[in-house]
């Protein structure tokens, strides 16, 4: 019988030994927890964009919002207080400290809220200056939501809605939808940490029942769809992976039938509230909406007949964006109500009700989106504050690895 040294030093040996080169490049791979795609929406309203000095002045960014918030009623948690300050996302140091802050979470892609009006693209420098030049990029992937909605001017907004100017229209023509995607295939689509599905760019739009009604129709789209999947194929792609977000399917005639002539193959959600009813004002405790969540995957699945990718919002409030001089009364966004009690503990109650759901599904990828990684004003957001630090992150990292 081998003594115990002898069994360790034969180990050694063979792990030195080509042999065990070999067995180990022909051996099966098992299974592993990052079967599981996490990401995370990316508000990148947090640099400087001369557009944006336009409408605020110079040096405007979104931290101003976030550093006049008010509290609205007793306890309520405002302002919000960034622990890593309020920092230049557009700078690749700083985005060095996301990634290894969402790779050490378990999260595996960014999904980049992006804009495009007036021809070119608006609050694009946080992906371009800072994600995709920062040293470490390729431990977390990217992708684009095209959030194709009108934007007005919400920074703040006034109650009587008089300041709440319009500035840029969303959606476009077949003709400018060619050049935006001419963009897209050209500048994102060819970077290898752009997140795919088997071999396909994973490309998410807001709004696409707005997108298809102001192009002229559904047969205008379809068409010019099958140019974008065209130019991506000869990209060397296999194929073009079609999210829709479910808020902007909810005013089409018939949902299914526009998924299935423009090839969506999943539907997500952005937030919970856009599919939970906010029945009391001013809060809403976040477990009621939590206990409704798995309810509406199941419905959304069965309804929009596609994979549904399940959402986990962090929490929801809004009111940084309102002007803090006037009163805070139930109306229209951003003077809506504000989720509650969203501790750390109940997130991770959320998650795991998505890991549930996921491993349930009988094929597919298995991909989880979370409202989100920095949406500060609207109280949705996994970067560390000083109220709870890195909580939210450690309870993805709990759940998931």
């Amino acid at each position: 019988m081998m003594t115990e040294q002898r069994v360790e030093a034969t180990r050694r040996d063979f792990i030195k030994s080509g042999a065990y080169v070999a067995l180990a490049q022909t051996a099966p791979k098992l299974p592993r927890a990052s079967s599981y795609k996490i990401g995370a929406y990316y508000f990148p309203n947090y640099h400087v964009d001369p557009r944006n000095e336009e409408v605020h002045g110079n040096g405007w960014t979104e931290w101003e919002v976030v550093k006049r918030g008010e509290p609205k009623f007793a306890g309520h948690q405002q302002p919000k207080r960034p622990a890593w300050g309020f920092a230049d996302e557009a700078s690749p140091s700083v985005f060095e400290k996301k990634i290894d802050a969402a790779h050490g979470a378990g999260i595996t892609h960014f999904i980049f809220d992006w804009y495009w009006y007036e021809g070119k693209p608006f609050l694009q420098r946080a992906l371009d200056d800072g994600y995709l030049r920062a040293g470490n990029k390729s431990a977390v992937q990217f992708c684009l939501m095209w959030a194709n909605h009108d934007w007005y001017n919400l920074m703040p907004a006034r109650l009587d809605r008089q300041e709440q100017s319009f500035l840029y229209k969303g959606t476009y023509n077949a003709s400018e939808f060619g050049r935006i995607t001419d963009y897209i295939v050209e500048h994102y689509f060819g970077d290898p940490q752009y997140f795919q599905l088997d071999g396909s760019p994973y490309f998410s739009i807001y709004e696409l029942n707005n997108l298809v009604e102001r192009m002229g129709g559904l047969e205008v789209a379809t068409e010019a769809f099958k140019r974008f999947r065209a130019k991506v194929r000869a990209a060397g792609f296999r194929d073009l992976h079609l999210n829709a977000v479910a808020w902007g399917l909810q005013s089409a005639r018939d949902p299914k039938e526009l998924i299935h002539a423009l090839k969506v193959q999943s539907v997500t959600s952005y937030t919970w509230i856009h599919h939970f009813e906010l029945q009391s004002f001013p809060t809403v405790d976040y477990a009621s909406a939590l206990q409704a969540a798995p309810a509406f995957w199941k419905e959304a699945a069965e309804k929009f007949g596609v994979t549904y990718e399940p959402d986990v919002s962090m929490g929801w409030d809004p009111s940084p964006r309102t002007c803090q001089s006037d009163t805070f009364q139930h109306s229209d966004y951003p003077y809506t109500s504000i989720l509650v009690n969203n501790t750390p503990e109940l997130f991770q109650q959320g998650l795991r009700k998505a890991k549930a759901y996921l491993d349930g599904l009988a094929n597919g990828s298995r991909v989880l989106n979370i409202n989100s990684w920095n949406e500060w004003t609207e109280g949705s957001y996994l970067e560390p504050d000083t109220a709870h630090g890195t909580a939210y992150l450690d309870s993805i990292q709990s759940v998931f690895g």
